[in-house]
């Protein structure tokens, strides 16, 4: 199976400092920058904001 580029593979590391990271997809044409989304960071114990890594 090929990749997909339309929807690649994108981490999202939490800007908490802990250096977790989750991992998920995301469609390059609804969302052209960066993706941003508030998720559970269990390293922390709490909410915090985790932006795509590059």
């Amino acid at each position: 199976m090929a990749r997909n580029e339309l929807r690649p593979i994108v981490k999202l590391r939490s800007t908490a400092g802990t250096g977790y990271t989750y991992v998920t997809r995301k469609n390059r044409r609804n969302t052209p920058d960066r993706l941003q989304l508030r998720k559970y960071d269990p390293v922390a114990r709490r909410h915090v904001l985790f932006r795509e890594e590059r």
